[in-house]
């Protein structure tokens, strides 16, 4: 797609995203829509997958991933480490101590790139710090780390070290996601409660 008509579908996007905020969020938002969109342009706005599995793998406490679908879907599967705050529910107050960790880098993701940039122009336009997205969502996940194979006869140290990256992640992945339902109801419910206790809430 050109580069002119993708930045004016942002820009579209960002206009209407500011039109359904409610009157106290689109009242603080502290970016005009071209500012918006000059900062989306940047390359430092997002991650690769292979840069997010690599933290994964690391257990990276500066990171903090942020699953954007509904919680039906991140109950089928989600990347370690992640949090589920849907789309829906962004606005919502409880979230702000979340948002509001400067040092934290917030990932953002969704099946595809559309929501995850949605998410990404409302939290830096209402002024929060480090703000990403995690280029491709879930489908690239799945495309580059889940189904990633070794082919050839040989492998230079480069292609051994993204190959394991990827494998790790994949591994992580598969646990965390073929935990039985009662099971994962229990992880979910603890990792809301240490969310909350790091954003300095209560349960």
């Amino acid at each position: 797609m050109d580069a002119r008509i993708k930045y004016s579908l942002l820009l579209v996007g960002i206009g209407i995203i500011l039109a359904f905020l409610p009157f106290n969020a689109s009242d603080s938002f502290l970016l005009k829509s071209d500012e918006l969109l000059s900062k989306s342009t940047s390359s430092e706005n997002s991650f690769s997958v292979d840069q997010v599995a690599r933290m994964v793998n690391k257990e990276d406490s500066t990171m903090l991933l942020i699953d954007l679908r509904e919680a039906s879907q991140y109950k089928e599967c989600n990347i370690p480490g992640s949090l589920n705050i849907p789309f829906s529910d962004l606005l919502n107050p409880l979230w702000e101590g979340t948002f509001n960790q400067k040092k934290v880098k917030k990932i953002f993701y969704g099946n595809g790139d559309q929501t995850a940039n949605y998410a990404w122009a409302i939290a830096t336009g209402l002024g929060y710090k480090n703000n990403f997205v995690m280029k491709g969502g879930l489908n690239e996940w799945f495309k580059t780390v889940m189904l990633s194979q070794f082919k050839g006869e040989k492998i230079s140290p480069i292609e051994n070290a993204l190959y394991e990256t990827r494998f790790n992640a994949r591994k992580a992945f598969t646990q965390v996601n073929s935990l039985p339902d009662s099971l994962k109801s229990r992880y979910f419910k603890a990792k809301d409660i240490k969310q909350l206790k790091l954003d300095g809430g209560c349960q």
